[in-house]
């Protein structure tokens, strides 16, 4: 693969809503969830389980799972320690956007060297960035096996592979950690559950505060909603302020209309 540098001629453009306020619009704040460990410790297990605890909760999450992301996205990389460095990084890199659009993000992927997984911390410096270590012994995770891969690569049809002939580079602070409790496994929900809750303790299931309030909406929203322009309570019931714009202007149709109506009628 050949990288290629910035371009002088490339500029980033700012756009007006910006990530507050996608974050205010759902009602949480974005972040990244970065599973790792070996292939068989669980990490997709808990990811779905996250996502479906999320969900219930009436938060918004996307899950980026290593092998699916392999079938589209990463499908040209290999498994050579550059290419693998390559598909963390893009991973990486869609982890942020979602993260900036307001979503919590669930990357479960092996991402067996460090190296690759501080790469994508750095790139959330707003501390959004959750390493989750499925902390499970080689010979669990090899005796499950769901895939067969241990097996194959025990009899060297498979080259490189993590935890067999390829090293796993354990996280050294990772947010979570999640291991046997005297010889057992928790259940993929009390996992979930426990993620869940950190995610609430560290304040990532409320919005931050918007620094610019939002635009007033127009009269086919209250139609919508069976509201009525008049009702002042009717911006703050759902969430909305009244630009003292909008309210001058809606000051200014009454007398017109009554002005119109007596004209007709003749008085």
């Amino acid at each position: 693969m050949t990288a290629l540098g910035n371009s002088p001629n490339i500029f980033w453009h700012e756009c007006p809503v910006g990530k507050l306020d996608r974050q205010k619009l759902l009602n949480q704040r974005g972040c990244v969830v970065w599973i790792t460990g070996l292939s068989g410790s669980g990490k997709s297990t808990l990811a779905c389980s996250l996502g479906r605890e999320l969900h219930s909760r009436g938060k918004l999450s996307y899950i980026l799972d290593g092998d699916n992301l392999r079938h589209g996205l990463n499908k040209d990389l290999g498994f050579k320690a550059e290419d693998r460095a390559e598909n963390i990084r893009r991973v990486g890199e869609v982890a942020k956007l979602f993260s900036d659009a307001g979503l919590i993000c669930i990357a479960s992927l092996i991402s067996p060297y460090r190296k690759d997984r501080d790469a994508c911390r750095a790139m959330l410096e707003d501390g959004s960035f959750v390493e989750v270590f499925m902390n499970m012994p080689l010979e669990v995770c090899e005796q499950r096996d769901a895939k067969g891969l241990y097996k194959l690569a025990r009899a060297g049809k498979i080259k490189g592979f993590t935890g067999i002939d390829d090293p796993y580079e354990p996280p050294l602070k990772s947010e979570i950690e999640l291991k046997l409790e005297n010889g057992i496994c928790a259940a993929p929900s009390a996992m979930a559950g426990q993620v869940a809750s950190y995610l609430e303790n560290q304040g990532f299931k409320r919005p931050a505060l918007s620094p610019s309030p939002p635009c007033s909406p127009s009269p086919a929203i209250f139609q919508s909603e069976s509201l009525s322009m008049d009702d002042p309570n009717a911006f703050s019931s759902l969430g909305l302020c009244r630009t003292p714009d909008t309210k001058s202007k809606h000051e200014n149709i009454e007398p017109s209309l009554e002005r119109k109506q007596k004209q007709l009628s003749g008085n």
